[in-house]
């Protein structure tokens, strides 16, 4: 229950306003860069495009594995406020460095660096804002999920624009001046956040017998979600195939770009999101809501009933290119079933995370970015392999896969929920003294 005296922004926490704001602007900066990189290395620098592939992989993925130390330095030295200003000062210096062609490398490992301190910092200040048993926490997560999509969204639009058009140092300048922006947001915001949580140990925080339980909990979503983004992460790589090769974009006479597809999956996040919050709020008044583990399962079904239409869409056209309008299909059914599985996935790992490791807990999280990433990329390699038919009916195989898994954990989750949330209760505070 939501407490007289906090002081509030749209029905939640103030400090959440800060935090989405903060994201919003960091994802346009990381995204506008990344529109930018491949053509910047092939057009610009003439890097061939084998190597560019592969420094782009190796920037993307260093990015997602930095933040498991930056969560542990976070938690035990820096603390997550100075974590988060330092990452964003780190990352928009190598934004700007981007402008320097001799600086391309040391700019693409500043970044990284600089994403480890703050990737996992920023999403584990959300818990913190509410008391044990909000109701309102879960979806706070869903809200924190559309700010990583509005910046996505418009990254392309604005920095690919001023890359393409202007020069490629223009874009990278935006990309910058965004991460910037994001960092002024936080600093200004700062009197609205949580307090920062003790690093050092207490009495309270002593291992209980069955503390291992969360652990295996959580590495066993990882695992679930791992798979599933085998199947997820094809959007931007076979399925984008797939738009360029197998898909009628001629409208009016006007030849649709096939990258403008994949700004339907952000903005559908954006147009989304409040009505399955409004839905999920209906049930939980009812008493019907599911619990965040089912809400992933159903969201892994759902991705798996998205690849079936472009089964379905690959068969019924057969040689001949499908109707585009079975790709926006496609993207609305896939972007509901992402709304479903991946902001709960992170709002579990924040949830679960033991006293003074809540940042490395997130970091966690993000690990299954990376390794899932991995797992694309060998999935990806069926493509050539398979009729196209054949290669959607595997990615909806894998996404079920990946729903057996969550269901399989539904028996424990609500008790090892249930045991973490009192083991924690005596060390939160009070809802409305967070808010002072």
């Amino acid at each position: 229950m939501m407490v007289a005296t906090e002081k509030t922004w749209f029905g939640q926490p103030r400090g959440l306003t800060i935090l989405f704001l903060t994201n919003m602007w960091e994802q346009f900066s990381y995204f506008g860069m990344r529109a930018l990189l491949i053509y910047y290395m092939t057009k610009e620098l003439l890097i061939d495009q084998q190597t560019s592939s592969f420094i782009y992989g190796s920037y993307t993925a260093l990015a997602y594995f930095t933040p498991i130390v930056g969560g542990a330095i976070a938690d035990r030295w820096l603390g997550k406020r100075k974590a988060v200003i330092i990452g964003a000062t780190i990352m928009a210096a190598g934004h700007f460095m981007m402008a320097f062609e001799p600086m391309l490398y040391v700019a693409l490992a500043t970044i990284a660096l600089g994403n480890g301190l703050f990737l996992p910092t920023l999403p584990s200040q959300i818990n913190d804002l509410y008391g044990p048993g909000d109701p309102r926490r879960p979806w706070a997560y869903n809200v924190y999920y559309v700010g990583i999509n509005i910046g996505g969204f418009l990254a392309p639009l604005v920095c690919g624009t001023l890359g393409e058009v202007y020069g490629w140092h223009w874009g990278f300048g935006a990309a910058g001046i965004g991460m910037f922006l994001g960092l002024l947001i936080y600093l200004v915001g700062g009197k609205y956040l949580p307090p920062e949580p003790s690093r050092f140990a207490s009495a309270s925080d002593e291992k209980r017998p069955n503390d291992f339980r969360p652990y295996l909990f959580l590495l066993g979503i990882g695992l679930a979600v791992t798979v599933f983004r085998g199947a997820y992460e094809q959007v931007g790589n076979t399925v984008a195939l797939w738009a360029d090769t197998g898909v009628d974009r001629l409208v009016a006479g006007w030849t649709v770009p096939m990258t403008w597809f994949q700004s339907l999956n952000p903005l559908l996040v954006i147009l989304m999101t409040p009505l399955l919050l409004a839905h999920w709020q209906r049930r939980a008044v009812g008493g019907k809501e599911h619990e965040p583990i089912i809400k992933m399962a159903i969201g892994a079904l759902i991705v798996a009933c998205a690849y079936l239409v472009l089964a379905a869409a690959t068969v019924i056209s057969g040689d001949d290119r499908a109707n585009a309008l079975w790709l926006v299909a496609f993207f609305a059914i896939f972007t509901l079933g992402e709304l479903y599985i991946l902001p709960n996935g992170l709002g579990l790992f924040a949830r679960l995370a033991p006293p003074r490791f809540g940042a490395t807990t997130v970091a966690a999280w993000y690990l299954t970015i990376f390794s899932g990433s991995l797992a694309a990329g060998l999935v990806g390699t069926l493509w050539s392999v398979f009729e196209r038919p054949v290669f959607f009916l595997i990615l909806a195989g894998i996404a079920t896969i990946s729903a057996g898994i969550l269901y399989l954990l539904s028996p424990t989750a609500a008790r090892v929920i249930a045991e973490h949330d009192q083991a924690v209760r005596p060390q939160l505070l009070p809802i409305d003294k967070l808010s002072n």
